[in-house]
């Protein structure tokens, strides 16, 4: 092999080519610690649920707030299966960018993508988050507040 005009001894080559699959592996590794340390974790909107998934995606804790006892125990479950897939989400969304960082875009990405079975946060179909209360309030003075009254029925 030629490289500059100067031939490359076999030693040289296997010595290069030993530290670019070693390069490689400590890539991997590095990839596969940051990957075991992905979770996710999504609370109800009323704040009574709280779920926690690993990177799979498998359930690994789940909090219930004594407020659940009143609910009919159908909306309980359809608020933690809501709750579970919003915290998957989250995970997935990590695990799509630590993916990025290592492999780039291309194939491999776009297949980790279709392996997500929510999606994933930052695929574009995340829910929009209601702005906090103080964002929402109307701070206008009262003279222009009662002029042109914000409309409450629509």
């Amino acid at each position: 092999m030629l490289t500059q005009g100067v031939t490359m001894q076999p030693d040289q080559w296997l010595a290069q080519y030993g530290e670019t699959v070693n390069a490689a592996k400590r890539r991997a590794e590095q990839a596969e610690a940051q990957l075991g340390e992905v979770g996710g974790s999504a609370s109800s909107d009323d704040g009574l649920i709280t779920v926690s998934v690993n990177a799979s995606g498998a359930l690994t804790n789940l909090v219930l707030r004594p407020g659940v006892r009143g609910l009919d125990p159908e909306d309980v479950a359809t608020a933690i299966l809501a709750t579970a897939t919003k915290a998957q989400r989250t995970a997935s969304g990590r695990v799509v960018e630590i993916v990025q960082e290592f492999v780039g875009d291309g194939p491999a990405l776009d297949f980790v993508k279709t392996q997500m079975p929510h999606g994933y946060s930052g695929d574009g179909t995340d829910v929009a988050e209601p702005a906090p209360e103080l964002q929402r309030r109307d701070t206008r003075p009262d003279d222009e507040y009662f002029t042109d009254p914000p409309e409450v029925m629509g």
